[in-house]
């Protein structure tokens, strides 16, 4: 008189904590999946691709429409000079120049800050935006001429053969003409940077300030110490950039030509930034002396005598003062200025720099 298993089924199925077999498959396939979670990571990938390519495209557009106007620019020509030129032009601490003033950077921020506000901070601004656009015009288009110059001099085949050599005399050659460009705004920026508050108000104010009491020669009296600085920094910056390009191309599978602009453009900033490195190092002593005798050179005094008052007063160690901020500040910068020079030379529809042989002449 036992109840039949149909019967005890139906009354304790909805107690039954596990369903069974036949009613989980059931329910396993027409369960609704998860709700899917918004991604971040996802959606700001997605909106830089669309966002990058739109930045592409506006480019590439802007290019057409500037090489149309301009027309075919055949390396080596004047106007191929004349667009390096304003290239460079695009692409080109007060600690340094004063250790015993400031003990550290935020201590010099605050100082500065608490003396002048905060646009004391900036001050120098004018003269080293002036200053450094020549400079980068006469530097960069200056060194693609030399380049070319001393290649057609020793023709082809020692030009390749000995290139480091040529790029070395090309960008000594270049900013040996650059410096004359730079030294009056570098004087009038290391005096407004030196004197709390700052002597010049203006760039070109402290220009004519300084030829009235001191005449042109007030200008220049840093010129050879500038010389000693940013010839060797040059000269580091374009050899070991070229080789280190060279090297980079030479690595990747494949040869320059295969890779696009914009990968063209990281191997430039890369190559750039190490570069930057060793310009760094190399011309840190000089550009301390550079900066003190712009600040302490007495009227009258000789060169030399300057810069032994000067060595004797901050030793071998004060040559050295601020280098690893200089480091940072140097390779970043270069960085960047390579990348905006092979950008712009992209932009003009011209060959990237480095990676290749030297040209030959036509």
């Amino acid at each position: 008189m036992l109840p039949s298993e149909s019967h005890i089924v139906s009354a304790l199925a909805p107690h039954y904590p596990l369903p069974r077999v036949e009613e989980y498959s059931q329910s396993s396939s027409t369960r609704r999946k998860p709700f899917p979670a918004w991604s971040v990571i996802d959606d700001t990938k997605k909106s830089a691709d669309a966002l990058a390519k739109e930045v592409t495209r506006e480019f590439n557009v802007a290019s057409e429409k500037v090489q149309a106007r301009t027309g075919h620019i055949e390396p080596w020509t004047p106007k191929y000079y004349a667009s390096c030129t304003f290239g460079g032009l695009l692409a080109c601490c007060r600690r340094q120049v004063d250790p015993l003033l400031y003990k550290s950077n935020m201590e010099a921020f605050r100082k500065i800050r608490g003396a002048e506000g905060l646009r004391g901070v900036f001050t120098g601004w004018s003269p080293t935006f002036f200053g450094y656009s020549a400079q980068g015009a006469f530097k960069y288009g200056g060194y693609e001429y030399f380049k070319k110059f001393y290649s057609d001099l020793v023709g082809a085949e020692n030009a390749n053969r000995w290139k480091t050599s040529l790029y070395l005399a090309a960008s000594a050659s270049a900013e040996l003409i650059a410096d004359v460009a730079l030294c009056p705004f570098e004087s009038v920026k290391v005096r407004t940077q030196t004197t709390i508050p700052p002597e010049f108000r203006s760039t070109f104010s402290g220009i004519s300030s300084v030829v009235s009491k001191e005449g042109v020669a007030g200008l220049y009296k840093g010129l050879y110490p500038l010389w000693g600085r940013q010839i060797p920094y040059t000269m580091m910056k374009f050899a070991s950039f070229e080789t280190i390009v060279e090297m980079i191309y030479n690595t990747l599978p494949g040869q320059k030509s295969d890779y696009n602009k914009g990968a063209q453009t990281g191997v430039a900033f890369t190559g750039g930034y190490l570069a930057g490195i060793l310009c760094a190092v190399v011309s840190h002593p000089a550009d301390v002396m550079v900066s003190k005798l712009n600040a302490n050179r007495q009227a009258g005094e000789a060169f030399g005598a300057a810069m032994s008052r000067i060595y004797k007063d901050i030793g071998f160690k004060g040559l050295w003062n601020g280098l690893p901020v200089r480091i940072v500040m140097i390779g970043t910068l270069t960085g960047l200025q390579w990348m905006i020079y092979d950008s712009f030379k992209i932009f003009m529809g011209l060959p990237t720099t480095g990676g290749g042989p030297v040209a030959e002449k036509k």
